[in-house]
């Protein structure tokens, strides 16, 4: 039972409840960053990373807030974590892969701010998951997240040498593209694996 629910909880995050089409949340990165495929993986994957361990880290220190009473204090608390963890990201890859630190630029710091990683605390908090389960859902939210990106990085890529109006290039193909996209996803929505 417990590998099931597992496994509908990642194929939840990465498709059905894909952070960027169906919660509309980490569009920031999401628009800035997947101009090219290479920086979106590698965006992808620092938040992959950040949200596996937050999920971690978060569930943790939830279970002190709660012990103290403080609960209240979760979301200030959870992004002092996030804050804490994407410094720590922003110097290694600072030192150990300055051409990719150099890529992402602006967008890094962001990470601290984007709502998807501190969405995926507090939904962990709300669905009342054990451990596991958080650290699962953190870390294929994502992957979703990863693929959501990847996807669009490649479309904006071709798209970039495609023939379209004059009045649509830039920002307007792009949001038409990722609506496009999102209009894809909600195909799994509704998509029942295993009946819980």
């Amino acid at each position: 039972m417990q590998v099931t629910r597992l496994l509908a909880i990642s194929l939840g995050a990465i498709l059905t409840n894909n952070f960027i089409f169906a919660q509309f949340l980490g569009i920031c990165p999401f628009l800035g960053v997947s101009k090219k495929s290479d920086t979106a993986i590698g965006m992808g994957l620092a938040v992959t990373f950040v949200m596996g361990i937050a999920s971690a880290i978060t569930y943790a220190v939830n279970l002190i807030l709660v012990k103290l009473g403080l609960e209240f204090m979760q979301t200030v608390a959870f992004i002092l974590v996030i804050a804490a963890l994407v410094q720590f990201i922003e110097m290694f890859l600072k030192k150990s892969m300055p051409a990719l630190y150099t890529a992402l630029g602006i967008y890094l710091p962001l990470i601290t701010t984007n709502c998807a990683v501190l969405g995926v605390a507090l939904l962990n908090v709300q669905n009342e998951y054990n451990f596991i389960a958080s650290v699962v859902y953190g870390v294929t939210g994502g992957l979703g997240f990863l693929l959501a990106i990847y996807l669009f990085a490649t479309v904006r890529e071709r798209t970039e040498f495609s023939d379209y109006p004059k009045s649509f290039e830039g920002f307007p193909i792009a949001l038409i593209t990722s609506g496009l996209l999102a209009l894809a996803f909600m195909g799994f929505s509704g998509l029942e694996v295993w009946p819980m």
